[in-house]
């Protein structure tokens, strides 16, 4: 009979949980507060100090409280902590990409890769940086053969910014070191115009000779490496085919990269022909 009435009243706190869990509160905060004022009078009447055992009331019946209301609503508790263990990570795994390139903007902001219109290249895409938010970084494309704006603009991810290799093509806004081959067929001896194409490259490179050289030195000691020009280099080589290559090499401007290998092309040229008409006299 005793297990039935338990059993029959359990049910009934069960079914009525949010009257019981009043109930609950009110019965034990109510004791709280008459022990309290029980444990204070006493004390008062005898001088003593039992501010320890006030306080260890309290929190004997703030534990019991906890404990009695979790009882009640384990079963609630266990079905809402399920959902949102199930709705979280549903969300973490419909936004984990935007979590990543959050991330990858707290990852740019903190180790500073590049600025702000620094030149950068991200797998083989390169353009100067326009902006940064929290999702993505905005590059506006540059074409590092001729050092000129595509008109296209790159939005590029933040957590590609993590997982790829970032290069920071700054110094190249300014100067850059060009390289440039000059393909010809074997007809003529190249050891016989280089001296002269070598003057020619030093003379277009004279007006900004001094501006180079302390360029080229500010990018050596930032970068502790040695870095080439800004002297022109010329050299000579052959193709797999057996064509003659001019491989050039200078330290200029940027945007006059294109026009002084135009010249040092042209003059190459005039060379070249000058000596391939000299050697079809002789063979007359």
């Amino acid at each position: 009979m005793i297990n039935i009435q338990s059993i029959n009243l359990i049910e009934l706190v069960m079914a009525h949980r949010l009257i019981s869990s009043l109930l609950l509160i009110v019965c034990l905060i109510s004791l709280r507060h008459f022990w309290v004022i029980v444990v204070r009078t006493r004390a008062k009447k005898k001088r003593v100090d039992k501010r320890y055992l006030i306080s260890n009331i309290k929190n004997l019946i703030n534990v019991t409280l906890f404990v009695l209301l979790l009882s009640i609503w384990i079963t609630e508790i266990q079905n809402f902590a399920l959902s949102i263990a199930a709705f979280a990570v549903a969300i973490v795994l419909a936004t984990r990409e935007f979590i990543q390139c959050i991330i990858g903007f707290f990852y740019i902001m903190s180790t500073r890769p590049f600025r702000i219109a620094d030149w950068i290249q991200v797998d083989g895409n390169a353009g100067e940086v326009a902006a940064v938010d929290w999702i993505k970084t905005t590059v506006l494309e540059v074409d590092l053969k001729r050092y000129q704006y595509t008109g296209k603009t790159l939005y590029i991810p933040n957590n590609k910014l993590i997982t790829s290799s970032i290069k920071n093509l700054n110094f190249l806004r300014r100067y850059v070191t060009h390289h440039f081959t000059i393909t010809r067929d074997e007809d003529v001896n190249p050891y016989l115009i280089i001296d002269s194409l070598v003057e020619t490259a030093k003379q277009q490179c004279a007006d900004f000779y001094d501006v180079a050289t302390r360029y080229n030195q500010i990018i050596e000691r930032r970068l502790d490496v040695k870095i080439s020009g800004p002297e022109p280099q010329i050299e000579v080589s052959t193709s797999e085919i057996g064509h003659t290559e001019i491989r050039c090499t200078i330290f200029c401007p940027t945007d006059r990269a294109i026009e002084i290998e135009q010249k040092i092309t042209a003059a190459f040229m005039s060379l070249w022909f000058a000596e391939f008409t000299k050697h079809e006299q002789i063979k007359v």
